[in-house]
């Protein structure tokens, strides 16, 4: 028994699941920096946990250490830090001069709702596992992300730009589209888990 549990904490605490942790665990300190409109605080904070996401995905796959959990912590920690980022950066009292405009904050997470509430309706009913990312969702989180990082960046220079409508847009199309591919991909396997 005792050997068994060792094992979990062993799998339980690597290097990539620290990392996801340690995301999880600056999510709060980079709200806490908005609200009290330490900006550029905020700013170095989010790129610090946006790095831990990229050393968890490399140190998982360079020293072979993917586990279970960190397959549902990883992705966990991601909604987390980007809900959070695109929440408060949405509130105008809170990111100036820029912010976030309603009706993206309003589909990029509602986006991710329906996802993750279908990914848990179709692993509860059928025990689906594998949800890959499309070359779609992947394109909308990298515009996600750096509309994050830009309306941080031009909130520290206290600047605004033109071309935050057009990145707005782009990353709004990017999203509703990929949520419509995942959508289809949805009824798809629906459609071949009936025959």
């Amino acid at each position: 028994m005792i050997q068994m549990i060792e094992r979990k904490r062993e799998r339980f605490w690597n290097i990539p699941n620290f990392f996801s942790m340690l995301r999880i665990l600056l999510t709060p300190l980079f709200l806490y920096s908005m609200i009290k409109h330490k900006v550029l605080e905020a700013l170095i904070v989010f790129l610090l946990a946006s790095t831990t996401d990229i050393l968890d995905g490399m140190t998982a796959r360079l020293w072979h250490q993917k586990t279970k959990i960190g397959e549902l912590l990883d992705p966990a920690a991601d909604k987390l830090l980007m809900t959070a980022a695109v929440i408060i950066l949405s509130i105008q009292s809170v990111s100036q001069p820029n912010a976030i405009p309603l009706w993206l904050a309003v589909s990029i997470i509602g986006r991710d709702i329906v996802i993750v509430s279908a990914a848990f309706v179709m692993y509860k009913w059928k025990g689906h596992t594998e949800f890959p990312p499309s070359l779609l969702g992947k394109a909308s989180t990298v515009f996600q992300m750096g509309i994050i990082l830009c309306v941080l960046l031009l909130n520290v220079l206290g600047k605004t730009s033109a071309f935050l409508l057009w990145v707005y847009i782009i990353t709004f199309v990017l999203t509703i589209l990929s949520g419509l591919g995942y959508g289809l991909s949805g009824m798809r396997w629906l459609k071949d888990s009936y025959r």
